[in-house]
């Protein structure tokens, strides 16, 4: 449940956390639930399994690993608004990992954002939403972490953040004021059973509000779940020049068209009729959801398809022809309908449907309908790869435009997909291209020996 903020409350993180600051001993006596709690009786085999099990569902390979590195030993560097920080070691290397951490030092850093030293852990790692992990599932973690992971003798890297705001001390008061106290999922909110499970991954280590739930100027996910109120998986701000979007029942904005099977599709396979992954969501299919049994897939879409629309005046998509029509008869004189003609009808077609599970539709497809088109301005420019997965085995790329396209001629290619078909997403400038553009990586596609480009 979120934290209300008083003045009161806010002179009680002060003076808490300056207590910390001088006797860390104290602060890492604090009593949590699991501390007391007692190990499963599963067999280690048995129990280390589970582990990775569940760190696969938190996705915790995808931030603890470097690119080109070697797993779990972090170094992933994470750019913030005053500086860059890196991802831990997390191997049970004993001199620079967690192996010779206790179990409720395991337990305080991931349920409550505290280290070892004291120091409270950049909102990076999403503690908000493991503070609910149950007694069971640490353990479970902890087992793996320990014993299932080889270990990696690898330094943390030191943030570069400029001194004063490298102080780790604020970090305390913001955990204390917008980050939940550890505690057990209670899943007697919810009356169908699976639907409890489904939120209790989708809230706790599914993470998915890290993402999908915007922010406050001061950080905090505006809802931790779907208690705290309908901001919850409304839709996020852009991560990496990708904008998450909306996972309720908005039903051109959000997943309010698609069933239950076809969340379950999208997780496993990143793909379905509707649309396709793409930046920080390939990621998460890859390294996370396609490793998740049915079971708990079924269970996350069951509980996403009880969130309620948040906007009540928004109505569902209708296919309208006119744009394909005019393709087919070879009238490209709407804006930007030349630049769709020539360079996206023979994989996504004039009627917008694309291919099933191979081109994403751009008729219906909630990200191209949403209030930000950065994403789909993002993928024009620097183009994008759907990975296959285990039961979607083929690659599929959409190549860049952007070395190529100017920013007027991408903005008239993304009116018109936004605005054709029965789509209503609003109209964005050559400017709002120009933004993006500086932003990302444009790299013209390598030509064949002895060729060039022509100017």
């Amino acid at each position: 449940m979120k934290k209300n903020i008083d003045v009161k409350r806010l002179g009680q993180a002060f003076r808490r956390v300056r207590a910390a600051s001088f006797c860390v001993a104290a602060a890492l006596s604090v009593p949590l639930a699991a501390q007391a709690a007692t190990p499963p009786t599963q067999s280690d085999a048995a129990l280390i399994a589970h582990g990775e099990y569940l760190a696969r569902a938190g996705d915790c390979i995808a931030c603890h690993t470097a690119q080109s590195g070697k797993p779990f030993a972090g170094g992933l560097k994470f750019d913030t608004p005053i500086g860059a920080i890196y991802s831990t070691n997390i191997t049970p290397d004993r001199n620079t990992g967690i192996g010779s951490w206790t179990f409720a030092q395991f337990d305080r850093a991931v349920r409550a954002g505290v280290r070892p030293n004291g120091d409270t852990l950049y909102p990076a790692m999403p503690y908000p939403s493991y503070a609910r992990l149950s007694d069971d599932d640490m353990h479970a973690l902890y087992a793996y972490f320990t014993q299932g992971v080889a270990p990696v003798n690898q330094t943390n890297r030191a943030v570069d953040i400029v001194w004063p705001l490298s102080m780790r001390w604020p970090l305390g008061i913001w955990r204390y004021l917008f980050a939940p106290d550890p505690a057990a999922f209670n899943s007697k909110h919810y009356a169908d059973p699976m639907v409890a499970r489904g939120a209790y991954l989708v809230q706790g280590l599914g993470h998915c509000g890290a993402c999908h739930t915007p922010r406050a100027v001061t950080m905090q996910e505006r809802a931790l779940s779907d208690l705290d109120g309908a901001e919850f998986l409304a839709g996020g701000a852009a991560i990496d020049g990708w904008v998450p979007s909306s996972l309720r029942a908005n039903p051109r904005t959000g997943i309010g068209s698609w069933s239950e099977a076809d969340i379950v599709q999208f997780l496993k396979t990143g793909r379905t009729q509707h649309s396709a992954a793409f930046g920080g969501m390939t990621d998460v299919v890859q390294h996370s959801m396609q490793h998740m049994n049915d079971a708990d897939l079924t269970a996350i879409a069951r509980y996403l398809k009880t969130l309620p629309s948040t906007d009540p005046k928004e109505t569902p998509y209708v296919y309208d022809d006119t744009a394909a029509r005019a393709l087919r008869t070879g009238d490209a004189s709407a804006p930007g309908a030349a630049v769709y003609r020539d360079n996206c009808t023979a994989c996504h077609r004039s009627d917008g449907r694309g291919y099933t599970r191979v081109f994403p539709a751009l008729g219906g497809n909630p990200v191209v309908q949403g209030k930000d088109a950065t994403s789909l301005i993002h993928v024009l420019l620097t183009g994008n790869t759907l990975e296959g997965t285990k039961t979607a085995p083929s690659s599929f790329t959409m190549p860049a435009f952007g070395w190529r396209l100017n920013d007027q001629e991408v903005a008239d290619v993304t009116n018109f997909v936004r605005t054709s078909w029965g789509n209503t997403g609003s109209t964005v400038s050559a400017a709002d291209v120009a933004k993006v553009r500086k932003t990302v990586t444009v790299h013209a596609p390598e030509m064949p020996p002895g060729a060039a480009l022509s100017h």
